[in-house]
């Protein structure tokens, strides 16, 4: 028997387990490309209306760091996809990191593939179905986006290079999730690792797209998300890309099965410390466990936060570059602030963050779900916890991790600033506009707990609904949506700080909301069966 044996049929079996998932993150995907296009293409009728606005953008290099540059002025496509060739590049990446992980780590927890090992299967079927499962989503989801961009008016040529770009990312991460599968020994870990290292290339590209001429420039060629971006679709159209990014994705595939084999099965080249003989009496409550059960998880999440809020900060003194352009200047002030322009940058940043803080909590919840189906929920409640304190628990750590990250990110991007501009001060307003999306963020927290509690098996149902809000957020003023639509999102009634109106009424019933959400969740976790 062949170390590959019956991997055909293990690659029918991960489609088959994930049709649901790629129906929905390829709609989602489409979806994207296509209203992003459609709803940009009527901006710029003219090839002097493209060229200012692509001079705007490549002039500001707060949104060189967050989109990249345009190298092609004058194409329609160019300026109409740059914000979905860096940013959507990144949630294609997780995708393919989802994929492995579950495909992998995962179903080795479960004892999935222990199971599937003691039938006529390879030792590297498993690993090499989860990377064909994830090669073949990406190709979707690539081969669903062009076809989408055609029917938007964009030229063919280059919406089939801006599918290719999208496809490189997700195999090239997808190889990268399988090697640090080989390395860790839990899934939790492996999805967490993965998420750093995708975060440390988007930096990477970010540091080499601000750059000036004479710098390092380079450095777009050390991150995937960099390559996707150097295909240059509308642009110039490199489909010689496609070897970089092919070439390194067979070496780090490559890389993993190597690994693979000099591992056994439930463990990690990176083995576990093993813990003391006798646990310490922190750990006697459920809220000191569930601490340290996801205490790496949010010390990886503040210092990314950390890290991002600073360098927001240090671009705000560029934002008067951008706004030369006065359709730039109402764009953006429609998005975002009023009154002073760095304002509006900081609120749009704002309501960025806490759109990603917000993923944090749903994290926090979705593992309570974990923890049940894994059984590891039956020992703590089988003592004298009851469920209402075994579900608290994760609550608290919710939501005081995702306070904690918009708290932090706004004070280091107050921090900045006010270095910059000698005016200390600046760090409590900055602090307050981030503070002013903490209850946005509990109702997100109050959904995932509501699923746990009623429909367990929904659980996941909130990263869907977070997704659905931020194609509100990122799409909706670009559609002209009306009100009532965008107010579905809970974070369309925070106020937009600094330098607009503020008012704790909104607040106020955003917080009623998260706390009824999280009643029903309680509620529901107390009368349910567990398990």
């Amino acid at each position: 028997m062949t170390r590959f044996a019956n991997t055909g049929s293990l690659i029918r079996l991960a489609l088959r387990r994930d049709r649901l998932l790629m129906t929905a993150w390829t709609g989602v995907f489409v979806t994207m490309a296509r209203v992003s296009a459609g709803g940009t293409v009527g901006l710029y009728p003219t090839t002097e209306s493209r060229i200012a606005a692509a001079n705007t953008i490549n002039n500001a290099r707060a949104l060189n760091a967050l989109y990249g540059r345009i190298y092609d002025p004058t194409s329609l496509g160019a300026v109409a996809m740059i914000k979905m060739g860096g940013l959507g590049s990144v949630f294609v990446a997780l995708l393919a990191i989802a994929i492995i992980t579950r495909h992998t780590r995962a179903d080795e927890e479960a004892g999935r593939t222990e199971l599937l090992g003691s039938t006529a299967t390879g030792r590297f079927a498993p690993l090499a179905a989860a990377l064909a499962t994830a090669a073949i989503t990406s190709a979707i989801v690539g081969a669903f986006t062009a076809a989408a961009l055609i029917l938007a008016g964009l030229p063919v040529d280059g919406s089939v290079v801006f599918g290719l770009a999208w496809m490189s990312v997700g195999i090239a991460f997808a190889a990268i999730a399988a090697v640090v599968a080989q390395v860790t020994t839990s899934g939790r870990s492996t999805t967490a690792i993965s998420g750093a290292i995708l975060g440390v290339v988007y930096v990477v590209r970010a540091m080499g797209d601000v750059a000036s001429e004479a710098g390092p420039r380079w450095l777009v060629w050390l991150s995937p998300i960099g390559w996707a971006q150097q295909f240059r679709p509308y642009a110039g159209n490199r489909w010689w890309v496609l070897v970089v990014t092919g070439g390194f994705a067979i070496a780090t595939a490559g890389l993993a099965f190597g690994l693979a084999a000099r591992r056994d099965m439930y463990t990690g080249l990176i083995p576990e410390r093993p813990g003391p003989e006798f646990a310490s009496p922190r750990l006697r409550s459920p809220a000191a466990l569930s601490w340290r059960l996801n205490r790496s998880a949010l010390l990886g999440w503040l210092t990314g936060f950390v890290l991002v809020g600073a360098l927001l900060g240090n671009l705000a003194t560029t934002v008067a570059d951008f706004f030369n352009n006065p359709s730039a200047r109402d764009f953006f002030l429609k998005l975002g602030g009023e009154k002073i322009l760095v304002d509006a940058y900081f609120a749009v940043e704002m309501s960025i963050a806490a759109l990603i803080a917000s993923a944090f909590g749903i994290q926090i919840i979705a593992r309570l779900r974990s923890e049940e189906t894994a059984e590891r929920a039956d020992p703590i409640l089988a003592t004298g916890v009851s469920r209402t304190r075994w579900v608290m628990s994760y609550l608290v750590v919710a939501l005081a991790g995702s306070t904690g990250l918009m708290l932090i990110s706004g004070g280091a991007a107050g921090v900045t600033y006010g270095i910059q501009k000698n005016d200390l001060g600046q760090v409590w307003r900055i602090l307050g506009a981030a503070a002013a999306h903490i209850p946005a963020i509990w109702v997100m927290v109050g959904i995932a707990l509501a699923a746990f509690g009623l429909l367990p098996r929904l659980t996941s149902a909130g990263w869907a609904v977070l997704v659905g809000f931020i194609l509100l957020s990122e799409l909706g003023p670009l559609l002209s949506l009306d009100q009532w639509v965008m107010n579905i999102s809970p974070f369309a009634h925070t106020p937009k700080l600094p330098g607009g109106t503020f008012s704790v009424t909104p607040l106020l019933a955003l917080g009623a909301v998260a706390l009824g959400l999280a009643l029903t969740g309680l509620a529901g976790a107390r009368s349910r069966d567990i398990g």
